[in-house]
């Protein structure tokens, strides 16, 4: 598929970002008296954001969050935040790579105050002027819900069965499929380990791609 616009995922996409936060989530459930391995939190929690987040959480541990919980978060997300995360191999050089009259998009489960930070971290700031979207502030239903990928595919003014989307993370390849856009599961970052490319094909993914390169290949731009 040659596609008239590209929806962008964030994080484990563009940034190397979900190793490093699912590794301290599980030091935290370790500590916390829940053995869990970043492997183990990776699975159970990533791609999710919010409300929806804190209640798997929840679930998992048994009972309501501590408050020694959200410290903890804000304490990572500050560090990250103040010395930056870097892009996943190939991401800004396929990026620049594209057509400039290619729309394309962020959607991803991040705010954009992180999306932004991140994006000016690894030199892509300008790259998707005003089209970063977050599910947790442009939609009502984030991801596994399609909403996000149809608002994206809203504003930039292409169908979504016209858009390809980048998706690493099992929940938004959930959401990217049933949005009917075209989507390649991404399994090029740190985080996806063996079984992973397996895992978003039984979601029904159109293409898996491990790097960049592969994602040209497939989009019939390389």
């Amino acid at each position: 598929m040659k596609p008239d616009a590209l929806l962008f995922d964030f994080d484990g996409v563009l940034i190397e970002s979900e190793y490093a936060g699912n590794r301290q989530l599980a030091e935290w459930l370790t500590a916390a008296g829940h053995p869990t391995t970043p492997e183990a939190a990776m699975e159970q929690f990533m791609g999710y954001a919010g409300a929806d987040f804190l209640a798997r959480v929840e679930a998992y541990i048994g009972h309501a969050i501590p408050p020694d919980f959200h410290a903890a978060r804000e304490a990572e997300d500050a560090r990250v935040m103040a010395e930056g995360i870097d892009a996943v191999a190939g991401a800004v050089a396929f990026v620049r790579a594209l057509p400039a009259d290619l729309p394309r998009a962020v959607v991803s489960s991040s705010s954009t105050r992180w999306i932004r930070r991140h994006l000016d971290h690894i030199g892509l700031a300008d790259a998707f002027g005003d089209h970063v979207y977050s599910g947790r502030e442009h939609v009502a239903r984030g991801k596994p819900a399609p909403d996000l990928y149809l608002y994206g595919a809203a504003r930039l003014g292409v169908p979504i069965d016209r858009c390809a989307i980048i998706e690493d993370s099992p929940v938004g390849a959930t959401g990217a499929v049933a949005s009917g856009g075209h989507v390649i599961g991404f399994c090029a970052g740190a985080h996806c380990g063996v079984g992973h490319a397996d895992r978003l094909r039984e979601i029904g993914v159109a293409a898996v791609a491990g790097d960049f390169a592969e994602v040209a290949r497939v989009l019939e731009m390389a």
